[in-house]
C-alpha cells in the first residue's frame, strides 16, 4: 500500500472509531470538552437513594475524577428543574413529570432524561375516616409541588373517580401544594385529610394515624413506573458527554451498593434528611418504607410517556405531549453493556 493510501486509511479507521465511541456514549467524543465541576441535584427523599449514597458513598467523586461534584437539594420536581433550565444546575434526580413538562414548554431543548434512579414509593394517605375516594369530595389534600409528580397522578387518579379538580385548588377536591413536611403537620393537625406523598412521608403519615388508600404501584402495569429519574440539560449532555457518562456510572455503582448493604445505604439517607430538614428520621420509619421502593436504573420509559398524557388530561400539560428525544439511554446502555448487564428499553 502506498504511503498517502495508507494514511487515507488510517484517517478512515480513526474516524470510525470516533463514531463508534460517540455512537455508544464514550467519554473520548472529540466533542467532550473539560468541565472544572458539575451542579447536581437531588431531593432528602427515599426515593432519591441512589443520589443520596452515590454522593455520600463516594461514587460521583471517584467516577467523575477532578471534576468536582457541586450538590443541591430541593423539595419538588418544578424548583429542580426552573434551576436546570436556568443554568443553576447541570443536572438533577426529579419526577418524570416536571421533567416531561420542562422538555415540552421548551420545544425539546431543555431537559433529556438519562436514567432511572426508582421505581414506586408513593401513595395516597389519608385519614381512617375516609374509606372510598367519594368521602373526599369537599376535602383538602396535599401534594408536594403543582405539577410535580405525585401531583399528577393524584389529580388523573381523582379524575378516574369523577371528582373534579383545577390547578387553583377548586373542583370537587382541593388540592393543595405544600413542602412535604408541611403536609405532615398539616395532617398531624387535622387540616387536610390526607396526601399523595413519596417515601418517606407516606410512611410517616400512616405512622400518624393515617392510612394507605391507594398504593401508586397498583395504578400501573406489572406495579412498575418512574418515581424518580436522572434528567440533564440537554446542551450541557451534549458539550460534555463524559462527565455524564461519570455520573451514570456513579450511579450504577450506588445501585449495586444499595443492592448488597440496604443498612449502610438506609443510614446514608437518614443522614442525608437530617442534615438538610435538621429533624433526625427513625430507623423504624426507614426501615418500613424501603420495601416500597425499588431502585432501578431502568426509567420504565412506557410509564414516562402514559404519565406526559396523564398531565396533559388534567390540565398540567398545556400541549400534547411528543417526547421523541426526551429519553436517551444511549451513554446508560454502553455502561451496562461494559459491566455484563442487560440494556434497559428506551
Amino acid at each position: 500500500m502506498s504511503r498517502p493510501l495508507g494514511r487515507v486509511a488510517l484517517a478512515l479507521g480513526a474516524l470510525a472509531s470516533a463514531l463508534s465511541m460517540a455512537a455508544c456514549g464514550g467519554s473520548s467524543s472529540a466533542s467532550d470538552t473539560p468541565v472544572a465541576s458539575v451542579k447536581l441535584g437531588y431531593f432528602p427523599n427515599l426515593t432519591h437513594a441512589t443520589a443520596i449514597v452515590a454522593d455520600k458513598e463516594g461514587f460521583f467523586a471517584k467516577e467523575l475524577g477532578r471534576t468536582k461534584l457541586e450538590v443541591k437539594t430541593f423539595n419538588a420536581g418544578p424548583a429542580a428543574m426552573e434551576a436546570l433550565k436556568s443554568g443553576a444546575i447541570d443536572a438533577t434526580y426529579v419526577g418524570p413529570g416536571p421533567a416531561t413538562n420542562a422538555y415540552i414548554n421548551t420545544g425539546g431543548q431543555a431537559v433529556t432524561i438519562v436514567a432511572g434512579a426508582a421505581s414506586g414509593g408513593a401513595s395516597l394517605v389519608v385519614d381512617k375516616s375516609i374509606k372510598t375516594a367519594t368521602d373526599l369530595k369537599g376535602k383538602k389534600i396535599s401534594s408536594p409541588q403543582l405539577g410535580n409528580t405525585q401531583d399528577i397522578a393524584l389529580r388523573y387518579w381523582l379524575k378516574g373517580q369523577g371528582l373534579s379538580t383545577d390547578l387553583q385548588g377548586g373542583g370537587d377536591v382541593n388540592i393543595a401544594p405544600q413542602d412535604n413536611s408541611q403536609t405532615l403537620d398539616a395532617f398531624k393537625q387535622h387540616l387536610i385529610a390526607g396526601a399523595w406523598v413519596p417515601e418517606p412521608y407516606a410512611t410517616r403519615m400512616v405512622q400518624a394515624g393515617g392510612k394507605v388508600l391507594v398504593d401508586e404501584r397498583t395504578l400501573w402495569p406489572n406495579q412498575k413506573f418512574a418515581t424518580t429519574v436522572l434528567a440533564v440539560r440537554t446542551d450541557f449532555l451534549k458539550a460534555h458527554p463524559g462527565t455524564v457518562r461519570a455520573l451514570l456510572a456513579g450511579d450504577l455503582d450506588a445501585a449495586d451498593f444499595i443492592a448488597k448493604d440496604p443498612t449502610k445505604s438506609q443510614q446514608d439517607v437518614a443522614d442525608v434528611i437530617a442534615k438538610v430538614s435538621g429533624k433526625p428520621l427513625k430507623q423504624s420509619v426507614i426501615t418500613a418504607a424501603w420495601p416500597q421502593l425499588t431502585f432501578t436504573v431502568d426509567p420504565v420509559a412506557s410509564s414516562i410517556l402514559t404519565g406526559a398524557q396523564n398531565a396533559y388530561d388534567v390540565g398540567v400539560l398545556k400541549k400534547k405531549p411528543e417526547l421523541g428525544t426526551l429519553i436517551d439511554l444511549k451513554l446508560l446502555n454502553a455502561l451496562l453493556k461494559e459491566r455484563g448487564k442487560p440494556a434497559v428499553a428506551s
